[in-house]
C-alpha cells in the first residue's frame, strides 16, 4: 500500500471554506460526526430570543436528539454558552426527547474541558474535534470525540452518594431467582479479577473491589428476568455480534455508554460464551481507563 502525506487545513483561515460548507457536508451525511445512526431534523433552527441552532440531529431509531453547535477554530466562552443555551431551550420545548448538547470545533482546548468539568455531569454534552484534511487536491473532514456525555459523572463517580441497600432489598424488588443470576455473572467476572464483590445499591447491583466501585458491568434484577449492563462504546460490530448470538439486546444507553441485555435464568448457560465475551470486553476497557 502506497504512503501519502496528508495536509491539515485551517477552516477558520481558509478563503473559501466556511461554517456553512461544514454544515452542508454534515447535512449530506450526518453519520460522519460519529454520533451513530442519526438523521438531520433541522438546520439554522431559530431559537426564541437566542439566535439559530446550527444543526438538530436525531437518532434514527430512538428518542435521542442532539443540539449541535459548530465552531471554526478553537472553542471559546461564547460558543460554550450558546451550545448549552440551545440545548436547554430545546429540552424544555420538546420534553418527550432525550437531549444532548454537542459542540464541534477545530480545536477543543484544555480550558474548555476544565470549564465543562465544573458542571459535574449535570449537562449531557459531547465535544467533537474536527480536522480538515487535504489529500490530492481534495478536502475531507475527520471527527474525533474528545469528550463524551458519559465521561463526566459515571455512576462509579457517584458511588459515595449512592444509597446502599442489601440482598434482601433486591430479592424483594426482583426475586431470589433473578438475584442469584448476579452471583453467576459475578463468577464469570471473577475470571478477570478474583477480588470483585457484589455491591447492592438502590438503583442497581454493581461491582466493587476493596470497597472501590468497579462497574464495568452492573445488574438490575426484575421479577422475571435480569438486565445485564456492560459499559462499552456503541459499535456496529459489537451490536451485530450480540444480536446474531440470539441475545435479547435492549436499546443502547447513550447516557452511560452501556449495552443492555435482558437475560432469562437459562440464558446464562445457553449463551455463556457470548456473555463471557461481553464481560471480558467491558473489563478490558475499564482497565485501560
Amino acid at each position: 500500500m502506497e504512503f501519502t502525506k496528508i495536509e491539515y487545513v485551517s477552516l477558520k483561515n481558509h478563503p473559501e471554506l466556511n461554517e456553512k460548507w461544514v454544515q452542508d457536508r454534515i447535512a449530506e451525511d450526518p453519520s460522519i460526526v460519529g454520533l451513530g445512526d442519526v438523521i438531520l431534523r433541522d438546520r439554522e433552527r431559530i431559537q426564541p430570543r437566542a439566535g439559530r441552532l446550527d444543526l438538530l440531529l436525531q437518532d434514527a431509531d430512538s428518542s435521542g436528539r442532539y443540539e449541535v453547535e459548530i465552531q471554526l477554530g478553537a472553542t471559546d466562552e461564547s460558543h460554550i454558552i450558546r451550545t448549552i443555551e440551545y440545548w436547554d431551550i430545546e429540552r424544555k420545548r420538546f420534553q418527550q426527547y432525550e437531549h444532548t448538547a454537542v459542540i464541534i470545533a477545530e480545536d477543543i482546548t484544555s480550558r474548555f474541558l476544565n470549564v465543562i468539568s465544573l458542571f459535574n455531569g449535570q449537562i449531557p454534552l459531547i465535544a467533537i474535534q474536527m480536522k480538515a484534511i487535504k489529500i490530492d487536491n481534495k478536502i475531507g473532514l475527520a471527527f474525533t470525540t474528545v469528550l463524551n456525555q458519559a465521561e463526566i459523572g459515571f455512576e462509579d463517580d457517584d458511588e459515595i452518594s449512592q444509597e446502599t441497600t442489601d440482598r434482601n432489598y433486591w430479592e424483594s424488588r426482583g426475586s431470589k431467582r433473578t438475584v442469584s443470576m448476579a452471583d453467576e455473572l459475578l463468577e464469570l467476572a471473577r475470571k478477570h479479577d478474583n477480588g470483585l464483590q457484589l455491591k447492592y445499591n438502590k438503583f442497581y447491583i454493581g461491582l466493587s473491589k476493596n470497597g472501590i466501585a468497579s462497574n464495568f458491568i452492573s445488574f438490575r434484577p426484575k421479577k422475571e428476568f435480569m438486565r445485564l449492563e456492560a459499559r462499552l462504546n456503541l459499535e456496529p460490530d459489537i451490536t451485530e455480534k450480540l444480536e446474531s448470538a440470539g441475545l435479547d439486546v435492549m436499546e443502547y444507553d447513550k447516557r452511560w455508554n452501556r449495552y443492555r441485555v435482558r437475560l432469562q435464568y437459562e440464558d446464562i448457560k445457553k449463551h455463556q460464551e457470548i456473555i463471557c465475551w461481553l464481560i471480558e470486553e467491558a473489563y478490558k476497557r475499564s482497565v485501560k481507563e
